[in-house]
Formats: structure tokens, sequence, C-alpha cells
């Protein structure tokens, strides 16, 4: 009984503690008469605020600017700022600590010993990455209230920038960023503070130098096998959503092509994990959504701010079923093999959420409309899966439907947000405080499949 006590306070339970008291505390600040307007929000909409902002998902159940005052907004601001810096840190040391190969088991609380390493320095470490962190957002926010031409005021730009570079897609504009959906330079600082935010830390420090070197001609420059899978994966993503999203929505002849290109770039860059749109995601094909539903799955990169199961992991499972095709023995990625150990834990994380998601979109099926006819529920599937998914992926895009959700259906997406924030990153450092390894081996059998 008692190691099973030890194992709820090991480290890899710290996050789950750290975001689930933020939560609560910024639930009872927004909840509080002095964030709020000219109007009352009930305790479960400021919790489910506080959630969404602290799980950097953006879904709303309440108008943020309409609702909410200035103090309540900056509150807000801060769950977000919290939860991306917070998941960027905790994700950064995991990553750092498995690169080399070093046990999570009670390191992490260890400090300045934490890695044997007199070249690591914790402190200096977690200085560094929020002051980049920091540096971006700052420089994104000018650069939004400079390109609205002051359409975006300063608290706006600064409100907007943490929001899109912690990927959590809350805005102060009822119809999120449809207003400026032809403004070519808000969209291009927005997408590029969503991009800097999901591609992770890593990746974010590494590349400056690595464009310094190609500058000054060095042509032993390279990029780590990390960070270029995580770059190319990124790329082909936001292209391929870019040509479905344009081939879909195209043929709705709402916009000029210039229009069309720039809203179906922006929403294929903002579909993984950001949670802003410029085009009315209720108004768009079932095609574009079932698209979306996979770019959500998928979501940004590790050591990011990003949710869903990454980049690194759909690469793994592809090159599984290409190694499966071709009957190579290992596992390939960009010309590395890949050990048995991360290959386990993608398709474990894979597997559980998809299991989660499913059996998520079984439980909303009955809190919204378990005894109405498919007939007169229409399309409310889709939009169901949809608001399931982008809840998992802490995407916070939705069809329309958050606002309306029953209460035992705000608490499913609650519980969703809190489990796809932190269900990932818990699960690397939990597997090992849980797995009980054995000593023996079993008959194996052969198993009819397919």
């Amino acid at each position: 009984m008692a190691n099973h006590t030890e194992k709820f306070i090991s480290p890899a339970f710290l996050p789950v503690y750290f975001f689930a008291t933020v939560i609560l505390l910024g639930g009872a600040l927004l909840h509080h008469p002095m964030s709020l307007r000219d109007t009352s929000v009930s305790w479960l909409d400021a919790m489910f605020t506080s959630v969404s902002a602290t799980c950097v998902t953006g879904l709303t159940v309440v108008d943020t600017d309409s609702s909410y005052s200035t103090t309540g907004q900056a509150i807000i601001a801060t769950l977000i700022q919290i939860g991306g810096l917070g998941v960027m840190t905790y994700t950064s040391l995991v990553f750092y600590l498995l690169r080399r190969r070093i046990s999570m088991t009670d390191r992490i609380a260890v400090g300045q010993s934490l890695l044997g390493d007199p070249a690591f320095h914790l402190g200096k470490f977690l200085i560094q990455m929020v002051l980049v962190c920091l540096c971006i957002e700052s420089a994104g926010a000018v650069a939004l209230h400079v390109a609205s031409l002051g359409r975006i005021g300063w608290f706006s730009a600064f409100f907007h920038a943490v929001s899109a570079f912690c990927n959590a897609g809350f805005a102060l504009f009822p119809d999120s960023l449809m207003g400026f959906a032809g403004n070519l330079p808000v969209n291009f600082i927005i997408m590029s503070l969503i991009i800097l935010g999901g591609i992770g830390f890593y990746v974010l420090v590494e590349v400056p130098g690595y464009l310094c070197r190609l500058l000054r001609r060095d042509r032993e420059a390279r990029l780590s096998w990390q960070s270029a899978v995580v770059i190319r994966t990124s790329v082909w993503l936001i292209v391929a959503g870019w040509a479905i999203f344009f081939w879909t929505e195209s043929e709705q002849g709402q916009a000029h092509l210039f229009a069309t290109l720039l809203q179906t770039l922006f929403q294929s860059v903002t579909a993984r994990t950001a949670g802003f749109n410029t085009m009315d995601i209720g108004a768009m094909t079932d095609t574009a959504l079932f698209v979306m539903i996979l770019l959500m799955v998928i979501g940004g990169s590790p050591a990011s701010c990003a949710g869903g199961i990454k980049t690194t992991t759909l690469r793994v499972l592809l090159s599984f079923g290409v190694s499966q095709i071709k009957g190579r023995e290992q596992v390939v990625v960009d010309g590395h093999a890949v050990d048995s150990t991360t290959l386990n834990k993608a398709m474990t994380l894979s597997i559980m959420a998809f299991v989660l998601i499913l059996f998520s979109v079984f439980v909303l099926t009955v809190t919204e409309g378990a005894n109405v006819s498919h007939q007169m529920v229409r399309g409310k599937f889709i939009e169901l899966f949809f608001e399931a998914t982008s809840a998992f992926g802490t995407v916070g895009l939705s069809t329309g439907l958050t606002p309306h959700l029953s209460t035992p259906g705000k608490l499913v997406i609650m519980l969703l947000m809190f489990v796809g924030r932190l269900g990932p990153i818990v699960f690397v450092t939990m597997l090992q405080a849980w797995q009980t390894r054995e000593h023996f081996r079993r008959a194996e059998k052969s198993m009819l499949i397919g």
C-alpha cells in the first residue's frame, strides 16, 4: 500500500497537482466580481474558462471580452502564460533527461545536481527558456499593434501575442480573428507566433545558431535529427492541410482567391493546436472538418506549448507502417533507426488517445441528445467529434457547440482538456514510476489476424 502511495507523490505527478491548483485558484478569481463586467458567471463556467486557459485550449462557454473585465482578461492571460510556460518547462526538462538517457526517478526535484552534469545548470536552463518566450511574445505584441494600425490596442496586442505563442486560441473579439481575415501582416504575425510556440523549445533555440552557421557558409552546419524531423513534418502538415482546405473551401465561392489562400493557410496552421480562426468553422465542409480533426489529433511538437500526440509520434507510426510493408525489422526515420522503447511509447500513446476520444464522444452523445432521433440531430455527431478532439488536442476550435453544452457535457470537455494537456506529458515519465519488470517470459502463440 505504501508503495502505491509513493507512486502518487512521485515527480511524474507534480504537473498534475500544479495544474489542478492553478485551475482552482484561477476559477475562484474569475468568479469574483472584480473579474467580471456588468454580468455574472456561474462557478461551472468560471472553472471551465480557467481549465481552458490553463490548459491553453481556447474553448469558451462565455464571450471573453463582454463577460470579463480588464482584470479578468489579465487573469486569463496569466493562466495562459503559466499553462504554456509550465508545460514547456516540464517537457523541455523531460526531453533533456531522456535525450541523455538519465532516469527520471526523483531527479526532477534535485536542482543543480539533477543530472550530475557540471555543464548543465537547471536555473540557467529555465531562465533562458522563459526569457526566449517572453522576448518572442513581446516582439509579437508590438508587431500586432503596429500591423493592425492601432485596431489592436496595446493590452489586446499583448493578450493575443501570449495566446498565440502559448497556442491557447483565446481572442478578445467575438468572432475570433475573422475581422482580420484579409489582413496579411496580422495573419503572418499570429501564424508565426503559433508556429514558434508549437515547434518545441529545443528547435527554437537550435535554429538561430544553425542559420548563423549557414550565413557564415559553414559546411558542417547541421540540424539535429530531432529538430530536422520536427521541422519537416510540421511543414508537410501545414502544406497538406492548406491544399485540402483550399480545395474544399474555394468551392464555396465566398471570397476572392487571395483571401481564400490566406484564410485556408491560417486555418491549416492554427488547426493543429492554436484555436484561432479567420473562417466560420461551422460553415466549413464536412471534408474540411474531418481533416481538421486529424490535424488536431496530431497537434504540435514535443517540448512545446502544443497539444496532441505530437508530430514525432506521427512520424514514428508512419515509419513503422512503412517498415512493416517493406519487411524491415527496424523502424527508420530520416535515416536513423528508432529504438523499441520509443516505438512502444508512440503506439501506446496513440492507442490511449484514440480510446479516450472515442469514449468521450460516446459520453457526449449520451449527455447531448441520447433521447433524440438521428434525423432531428443530423450533423450533431461530427460536431461532438470535433468538440471532443479539439478539447483533447487543446486546440480550441469549435463549430459553435461549446456554449450550448449541458452541464455534464461541459464537465466531459473540461476533463478532456485537462487530460489532453497533461496526459501525454505525464505519460512519458509515469511509465517508469508504474512499470513492474517481469523477470520471465511466457510461451508465445500465433493468432489469426485480419
